[in-house]
């Protein structure tokens, strides 16, 4: 038997019928399937670089369009947090700076990213036949995986702390 206790309290804490909440997830959700649904239509057609005119056009208007989504995903975000209810531990200076440092960090692993593969290699440029030189194994690829994704996950833990 699973004992549901723990996360039964945790769901005490999250207005699922909240609309800003609901927003948020479904942005969270949304963004991902969108361009990889595009870019893998991309990929296999290239009507997007027939339309644009170029490959690399092609590329920085999906890229474009991504960076807006994921303005529109962060305030979505934003509003869902403001008006979900607060943990009482999380209301303490302690868990503040934690935050801090969680969303500084998420944030130098993700520009640091964006350095190193540069706005095509970001924005699945790769789908337009847009192709680095060789893999890029400078910081933050020296230090991890897919240091995108783990810098963007930390800085949205590291807002939700703050």
């Amino acid at each position: 038997q699973v004992d549901v206790t723990a996360m039964a309290q945790l769901f005490g804490y999250v207005d699922m019928t909240d609309s800003g909440f609901i927003a948020a997830i479904l942005s969270i959700a949304f963004n991902p399937f969108f361009w990889n649904v595009v870019a893998r239509w991309e990929h296999k057609t290239r009507a997007l670089s027939r339309v644009c005119g170029s490959p690399h056009t092609a590329c920085y208007c999906l890229g474009t369009v991504i960076l807006m989504l994921n303005c529109v995903r962060s305030h979505c975000f934003t509003e869902a947090m403001k008006s979900q209810p607060k943990l009482e531990g999380l209301d303490s200076h302690w868990a503040y700076c934690s935050g801090l440092v969680i969303l500084a960090v998420g944030t130098l692993f993700v520009i640091s990213s964006f350095l190193a593969l540069g706005f095509t290699g970001t924005f699945l440029g790769d789908y337009f036949g847009i192709l680095m030189e060789a893999k890029v194994t400078s910081f933050p690829f020296s230090v991890l995986d897919n240091p995108m994704y783990w810098g963007s996950t930390a800085v949205y833990l590291g807002w939700s702390l703050m």
